[in-house]
């Protein structure tokens, strides 16, 4: 049998890598990854965005996705790299892609991936808030004091392949209670959480504090990641994208997509919207 090829000539390359820093808020924290990766998809051609796609059979759209928060959560530091078949302007299609995408994804900025660069290596640890109702300071202080001086906190996570076993402490750096604008009967956690394999998430966290120290939570809390990127030395979390902004400019060869045409059809999107 004579091997195949795909018809027609192959798709152009791409010329330029971006990432993008989005948020997923309000109602969306309950969309999965995988719809939020569909209402990109769409957004991308809505803004007409020139991507560049793999070759073969079934060409797909050329991105890569980093660090994705799980369901029912919210997040301000989403990550995700794209690479485009002629050179743009990231500010133009920050504008244009932001005014596609849905109530809830916003688009906070773009800049252009240095060659060499690696995003996921960058992205080592998540910053968290978990706010707590019905909790009260004193309660969830104690039982952060708990976890923190326990050597070991097994938890358990069903999963599709049945049930896992992971050490939730040893995936947190670092770990305090507060009050929620100084309300000292919801307490809020403030959370920095190392990303391992298999990855530790708030919910196992909180099931930890639950198992150590008995904390329960009466009504659902509501967990945000404020931050994800590099852990510093003294156990904080960086921008990702600060190398980034430091690097110079790459040089323009080629072709460049006016930045009216993303803005026309960003303008196109909202009138829609």
């Amino acid at each position: 049998m004579p091997k195949r090829t795909p018809e027609g000539p192959p798709p152009p390359p791409a010329v330029q890598r971006l990432r993008l820093h989005y948020t997923k808020r309000g109602r969306l924290r309950f969309t999965s990854h995988r719809d939020i990766a569909r209402a990109f998809e769409r957004a991308l051609r809505r803004a007409q965005v020139p991507m560049a796609y793999s070759a073969g059979f079934s060409p797909h759209p050329k991105i890569s996705w980093v660090g994705a928060a799980p369901t029912g959560v919210a997040s301000e530091a989403e990550y995700v790299e794209i690479q485009v078949a002629v050179r743009v302007d990231p500010e133009a299609l920050r504008a244009a892609l932001d005014a596609s995408l849905p109530d809830g994804i916003d688009v906070v900025d773009v800049v252009e991936a240095p060659t060499g660069t690696s995003l996921p290596d960058r992205v080592q640890a998540s910053r968290w808030d978990v706010r707590l109702p019905q909790v009260p300071l004193d309660a969830a202080s104690a039982a952060v004091a708990a976890f923190l001086s326990a050597p070991e906190v097994l938890v358990e996570r069903l999963v599709k392949d049945g049930v896992r076993t992971m050490d939730a402490r040893a995936a947190v750096v670092s770990m305090r209670a507060c009050s929620t604008d100084g309300d000292d009967s919801c307490a809020t956690l403030h959370l920095v959480v190392r990303h391992v394999t298999p990855a530790v998430r708030p919910d196992d966290v909180l099931s930890g504090l639950r198992l150590v120290a008995g904390l329960e939570t009466p009504v659902p809390p509501a967990a945000t990641r404020v931050r994800q990127g590099p852990l510093t030395e003294d156990g904080e979390v960086d921008d990702p994208l600060a190398p980034d902004r430091r690097a110079p400019p790459a040089r323009e060869d080629g072709a460049t997509r006016a930045v009216g045409d993303l803005e026309q059809a960003a303008a196109g999107a909202a009138a829609q919207a």
